[in-house]
């Protein structure tokens, strides 16, 4: 045994196995470091998806509109599965395009999306590659902007003017060729149905091309104030009272007015076009005596509104004898023929008719309404305008003569030949036919004299 162990055998085997014992406990020692520090020989390889990662263009923006970028691409990162989720939690890295060289040319290119400040241990990968890009010269130009609204959504009778605009006008940026395709730049006011008033409001103003579609520009300011004066159109008519009922015995009436004498009306044109006046309907069977009135007026249906809704109403009557209106005939008998008996009741016949002849007629009333007053004498240089074109006026007479009386048998007039410019208070001249008075509310009317303007 000692023989062997002292042999050169012996020592050679030894020494390999304690240089094989310490190789293998060298690299144990290594492989467990490198664990410990996440450090591996062979990495766990995967793939990560990131979406919507926001572009940035560098490019002259001061000079230069680029369009056809999208504003979000997918990113497919490749690499360790720790530096993958590092990525995604921080996005630290930028994805671009880069027009910034001064020598691009204009138009229509295609462009690469690069990526810049990504782990370079990590393959990146980028959805869509590239873009069709359009490289415009930046025009900025000014427009005149017009205000525009649904005219439907007025209500019913009620009217609206031209809409005004402030600012007047803006300033539109944007590429060369959006800027000259520019049809209109309008402001849409939003109004809600039913509209019967004035609205002030602010409009998004709108930049379009001659078929209406909304061109990509930008527009300074992007608002403006418009107003829309809302109204209804009006027409002033007479009030004519008309007698309902039968009057009571012994009781005559002499005349009915009404005040005011006029009432306004608001609705559409068309409906006030059929409008002359408004009928005020006076009960007259329970009137004892001379009595003032409160009585509501009846809006038409076609009339969206009145200005007032009752009128003040006076009547004046007077007492008659109604034994005198409602007495008999008296019949007498008859008596023999006698040439005295004969001649007694000529007598007295022709007495009855002298005393008939003698005793005046009753006086009755009747009131024209709208009756149309003609200015006169008008100097060929001068405009004449009158307070009211059209008045009432009583005629006083017998009642077979007022039967007779129309409207066109009255005439009024205004002589305006010797006035000068400003405003007059005129007298009416008043004719009417023969054996018949007259009474005027007003006497005198207000007449403004006015310089026409000289034709060019």
């Amino acid at each position: 045994m000692d023989k062997f162990t002292n042999s050169a055998w012996f020592m050679r085997i030894v020494a390999f196995a304690l240089a094989a014992l310490l190789f293998i406990s060298i690299n144990f020692e290594m492989e467990s470091d490198k664990k410990s520090l996440g450090l591996s020989t062979a990495p766990e390889i995967s793939t990560e998806t990131i979406e919507n990662v926001p572009v940035e263009v560098y490019y002259d923006r001061e000079n230069l509109v680029v369009s056809g970028v999208p504003e979000t691409v997918d990113v497919t990162l490749k690499g360790a599965k720790s530096l993958l989720i590092n990525a995604k939690n921080q996005r630290d890295f930028k994805v671009y395009v880069d027009l910034s060289d001064p020598a691009i040319s204009m138009g229509d290119r295609t462009v690469t999306f690069k990526i810049s400040e990504l782990n370079e241990k990590l393959v990146a990968t980028i959805d869509p590659e590239y873009a069709e890009v359009n490289v415009q010269e930046r025009v900025t130009k000014e427009f005149s902007v017009e205000a525009e609204y649904n005219s439907s959504l007025l209500e019913e009778g009620y009217t609206a003017g031209q809409p005004t605009v402030s600012p007047k006008t803006v300033k539109i940026t944007g590429a060369k060729d959006a800027i000259e395709q520019i049809s209109y730049v309008k402001a849409n006011l939003e109004i809600s149905k039913g509209l019967n008033e004035t609205v002030n409001g602010k409009a998004t103003v709108k930049a379009l091309d001659r078929d209406l579609n909304k061109l990509d520009v930008t527009i300074e300011p992007s608002s403006v104030a418009v107003s829309l004066e809302v109204s209804i159109p009006s027409k002033t008519v007479s009030i004519a009272p008309k007698q309902t009922g039968k009057v009571k015995d012994g009781i005559r009436i002499t005349s009915i007015s009404v005040e005011p004498k006029e009432v306004t009306l608001f609705g559409s044109e068309t409906s006030l076009e059929k409008i002359d006046e408004i009928n005020l309907p006076v009960n007259i069977s329970k009137i004892d005596g001379d009595t003032e009135l409160e009585l509501d007026l009846n809006k038409p249906e076609s009339v969206q509104k009145m200005s007032l809704g009752k009128a003040q109403v006076k009547i004046r009557t007077e007492k008659v004898d109604v034994d005198e209106e409602n007495a008999e005939p008296v019949v007498e008998e008859e008596e023999p023929e006698t040439e005295q008996k004969q001649e007694e009741p000529v007598v007295e016949e022709e007495e009855a008719e002298e005393e008939e002849e003698d005793k005046p007629a009753a006086i009755e009333s009747k009131t024209f309404n709208n009756i149309q007053i003609v200015p006169v004498g008008i100097q060929d240089d001068q405009d004449a305008e009158l307070e009211s074109d059209v008045t009432s006026i009583t005629l006083l007479g017998e009642a077979d003569d007022l039967k007779k009386i129309t409207k066109d048998d009255i005439n009024l007039t205004v002589d305006v030949s010797n006035l000068d410019e400003g405003t007059h208070d005129v007298d009416l001249a008043v004719t009417v036919p023969e054996g018949v008075d007259w009474e005027l509310d007003s006497k005198t009317i207000s007449v403004t004299i006015t310089q026409k303007d000289e034709e060019t």
